[in-house]
């Protein structure tokens, strides 16, 4: 079943060259290695919840810059991370050190990462190109430290087991945590920092916060990243090994290409660059409507990390129910669910059929709303990497090489497309519906509802089309339980004949 999968031309590792170092051996990762590997996502979803959910809104109608300038500034950190993922990926599958291929690349991102996110939001006052240059530079730096750490670290995840319902229950773990740090900085944010003042009655719009929010955020990203890095230390002993050769440039890239270009891949890559774009969009989407569709507080909108953090404790038992049955399958059924769910209070606003603003049960729908619709998206993003951890094995069956690295690095850059092409559509759809800049803030006149419409009429439908061309590209993804085990049963096979002879 293993080569029934391979591409057109393609010679399994038997027909080509030996298959390479064995996976390590199937085994129950501890709870104390899923708490440490989970952990350092921490830092990952602080990261990620600040970009998505609050640095358009700082930048555009705190600091003033334009959103289409905003957009564009994360768009150009973006196209340095097409580059500088894959190479992170790639130097740590083959690096030699008493610390392992991972964990050099972990230790030494902790603290250049947290600087860098204090920085990024503490912008000079100066002119808008000046603000904008700006933006540019600290995104990229934030963007590569984070690489340093994410790429490298849940790389680890294939090594630490091959099971293949397991590999779904370590991924939650990694998942959980990341939304668990960003909801929590988020519901600390609006509930401590973020507060309203005489000059500014909404909160999210006060400048005096966000100085603090850096600072705090990026100490908690140094911490956890250490915290995780030393936790996971004990395992570096059973890691592969890579062999020791000597090759050029040029080898290199044939070697990426090689390993990149496997179907399943191929096809789990292309859907996840577009449910994450989705994803990115609907989290820089949310505190405008948030703010400006539904008129709630800080406070109120504070809940919400709470409501998201119960939906990403139940998307992890969720996940790891349905792991044992086809995860291709399992995942599309849940991103439909979980579609329909979450775009339903948006929808029903526009048709007339849901609760004024200001009513009593406006603010529990909103909640329940969430959470429910928030869990299977969740749930179908922790099978997706599960899928990728598959991956690593039915690539090595034809190349001869264990990629991780470089599978889970390009898998980060998706992750983090969701900030960047999600922030840049956002401003893309303002820009179009003419949402004003620094609306309301400081006394300022509010928005027109007619705009705020648009915006959701706009919003929905390139929301929902982004999730429904993922789930056609999801569908041609082609591992499931027979085939990973069939490639573990080659693998091990190679693995006897070469010590026989």
């Amino acid at each position: 079943m293993a080569d029934a999968a391979l591409p057109m031309g393609e010679p399994t590792s038997v027909q080509s060259e030996a298959v390479g170092p064995a996976p390590p051996t199937a085994s129950r990762a501890g709870i104390a290695t899923k708490f440490f590997y989970g952990f350092g996502s921490i830092a990952f979803g602080v990261k990620d919840n600040g970009f998505q959910t609050i640095l358009l809104l700082f930048y555009n109608q705190v600091v003033g810059l334009p959103a289409a300038m905003v957009g564009a500034a994360i768009l150009l950190a973006l196209a340095v991370d097409a580059v500088m993922d894959p190479i992170v990926g790639q130097i740590s599958d083959n690096l030699r050190t008493p610390w392992g291929r991972r964990h050099p690349f972990m230790y030494a991102s902790a603290l250049p990462l947290g600087l860098s996110y204090l920085l990024l939001w503490n912008p000079p006052h100066a002119s808008q190109g000046v603000q904008f240059v700006y933006l540019v530079v600290v995104a990229i730096i934030v963007r590569t430290f984070i690489s340093f750490y994410e790429a490298p670290s849940s790389a680890l995840a294939p090594e630490l087991t091959t099971d293949y319902r397991e590999r779904t229950s370590l991924l939650g773990y990694r998942v959980f945590f990341a939304w668990f740090g960003g909801l929590s900085m988020s519901f600390l944010a609006f509930t401590v920092l973020l507060r309203p003042d005489e000059t500014h009655p909404v909160g999210q719009l006060n400048p005096a916060g966000y100085a603090h929010y850096g600072m705090v955020a990026g100490a908690v990203m140094a911490v956890t990243i250490l915290i995780s890095a030393l936790g996971t230390h004990s395992r570096i002993k059973t890691f592969t090994v890579p062999p020791q050769r000597r090759i050029g440039l040029g080898g290199i890239i044939k070697e990426m290409g090689a390993s990149l270009s496997n179907r399943s891949f191929v096809m789990l890559l292309l859907s996840s660059l577009f449910s994450s774009t989705a994803t990115g969009l609907a989290f820089s989407m949310n505190l405008y409507f948030y703010t400006y569709l539904w008129a709630l507080s800080a406070g109120q909108i504070s809940v919400f990390a709470v409501a998201s953090l119960v939906a990403a404790a139940l998307a992890t038992a969720l996940a790891a129910a349905m792991s044992g049955r086809d995860k291709r399958r399992s995942a599309i059924v849940l991103f439909i669910a979980g579609m329909g769910l979450a775009s339903a209070p948006q929808i029903l606003r526009l048709l007339g059929w849901f609760p004024v603003n200001g009513s009593p049960v406006l603010f529990p729908l909103l909640l329940a709303f969430n959470t429910v619709g928030l869990s299977p998206m969740i749930a179908a993003s922790i099978l997706g990497s599960s899928m990728i951890a598959d991956v690593v094995e039915d690539s090595q069956v034809r190349t001869g090489r264990r990629s991780e690295g470089l599978f889970f690095a390009v898998n980060s850059f998706v992750q983090k497309a969701v900030s960047g092409l999600g922030i840049f559509m956002s401003s893309a759809i303002l820009t179009l519906v003419h949402f004003p800049a620094k609306a309301g803030a400081g006394g300022g006149a509010p928005v027109d509802p007619a705009i705020v419409r648009n915006l959701a009429l706009i919003y929905l439908p390139v929301m929902m089309g982004l999730y429904l061309i993922s789930m056609a590209w999801l569908s041609g993804y082609r591992i499931t339980r027979q085939t990973h085990e069939a490639n573990l049963e080659q693998l091990a096979r190679a693995k006897e004949a070469g010590a026989g002879d």
